[in-house]
């Protein structure tokens, strides 16, 4: 595959950008290092041939602060990429993902799939990458990275050699940044399904069915944590399991049986491909919503030593936070009815809007009402590869802890 992109795309001189002026508002952000600056924010924006556009950005007393992409469309109207002059070309492309892979290069030994490059907090705004034994998924989710998709793209082909490129960009992000979305194979070919490992696990993944960019990589980490705890015997229950990521882990580690609950067809269907590829015998696979489930399975009177909430994002919205506690509070409930004394019970929220302490007085709560103790045993937050940036607070997302019923 063969790329063309425009000149002033391969380098886009620093005296060649247009200016843009930000406010008080603004500058107090650019001095946090936050990237992401909005429009009322901006006290003058120039106009601009292409959303995206890269740009001077100047304080309100006329000071150089940085370099930025432009997007009026979108109500994160500039995007912040450098803090100071330079030009825009292949070369700071090629350095940005060097960087990156430095500071990925303790996970060589753990497993063969891990995130690149995480958007903000690797200083590229709306841009994530996810290698996988050789091959790439990708997220080109703002304007701005839009801008610069083919040079990124050689720059990620340069530096890392992949077998192939997928894209698998979110509709809803690339939608408020006026941008149409399509999944699509950008270089080389994409197998069916790509065998990657962590730590003693194997697990299958499919790069043009699978949910977001391919695997859930940001909870590698808490698998072992959580999983590390498992004593030999232990009946687990797995819930919102996707593709057996943590039940697998504890059946590695001696659990005796592991319950999968999930309600996708695609998600079942790879939890019994990974079973497999583990050689994993002890096992029930649920098709069914979780909450439906929960319902029915606390009359049972069934009991586990070991279960594992991971619930997709409840609250993309702030509006959306009072309904995502509710849900909490139901499954944490119902999981502490369901949990033998002594077992465990790990929790996880990936809602930027729902804090840990959230987390934790809805937990108080659910006790309450089970007339339930427990003791935090471990916090837990996403892996390195997926880094949050203490000035950036949107790249702290992944929040939970491991407790025990006593």
């Amino acid at each position: 595959m063969i790329l063309y992109y425009k000149l002033y795309r391969i380098n886009k001189n620093f005296t060649e950008m247009k200016s843009v002026f930000i406010n008080r508002d603004g500058l107090e952000k650019v001095k946090l290092k936050n990237l992401w600056i909005y429009n009322k924010e901006l006290k003058l924006i120039p106009k601009v041939s292409e959303s995206g556009e890269v740009v001077k950005v100047f304080s309100p007393d006329k000071k150089f602060v940085g370099i930025g992409f432009l997007n009026p469309k979108s109500k994160i109207t500039l995007r912040m990429l450098s803090f100071k002059e330079e030009a825009i070309g292949k070369d700071f492309f090629v350095e940005r993902v060097k960087k990156t892979l430095e500071k990925r290069k303790h996970l060589e030994n753990i497993t063969n799939a891990y995130r690149v490059i995480h958007a903000e907090a690797d200083g590229l705004s709306g841009l994530i990458v996810d290698y996988y034994d050789g091959y790439l998924s990708i997220q080109i989710n703002s304007a701005a990275m839009e801008y610069f998709r083919d040079l990124i793209i050689q720059s990620l082909i340069d530096v890392l050699n992949p077998k192939g490129i997928y894209e698998k960009s979110d509709e809803k992000s690339r939608e408020k940044e006026g941008l149409t979305t399509q999944d699509k194979v950008l270089y080389g070919e994409i197998p069916e399904k790509i065998e990657i490992f962590e730590y003693n696990a194997k697990f299958f993944v499919n790069l043009k069915e699978s949910q977001k960019t391919g695997f859930y990589l940001d909870q590698r980490e808490n698998r072992k944590v959580v999983s590390d705890f498992v004593k030999e015997g232990f009946e687990v229950l797995d819930l919102f399991s996707n593709s057996g990521g943590f039940g697998i882990h504890c059946a590695l580690k001696g659990a005796s049986f592991v319950k999968f609950v999930d309600i996708s067809s695609n998600a079942v269907d790879y939890i019994e491909k990974n079973l497999s590829l583990n050689s994993i015998k002890n096992y029930e696979i649920v098709k069914e919503d979780v909450f439906d489930f929960l319902k029915q399975e606390v009359k049972t009177g069934k009991k586990y030593d070991l279960i594992i909430l991971d619930p997709p994002p409840f609250a993309k919205t702030k509006n959306e936070k009072e309904g995502a506690i509710r849900g909490f509070k139901y499954l944490i409930l119902n999981s502490l009815k369901l949990l033998n004394e002594n077992g465990y019970l790990a929790v996880f929220n990936c809602s930027h809007h729902v804090s840990m302490q959230d987390l934790i007085d809805t937990t108080l709560q659910a006790c309450k009402d089970s007339s339930s103790t427990v003791e935090i045993k471990k916090f837990l937050t996403q892996d390195t590869d997926h880094p949050y940036v203490l000035n950036i607070p949107s790249s702290f997302y992944l929040k939970g802890f491991l407790s025990q019923k006593v």
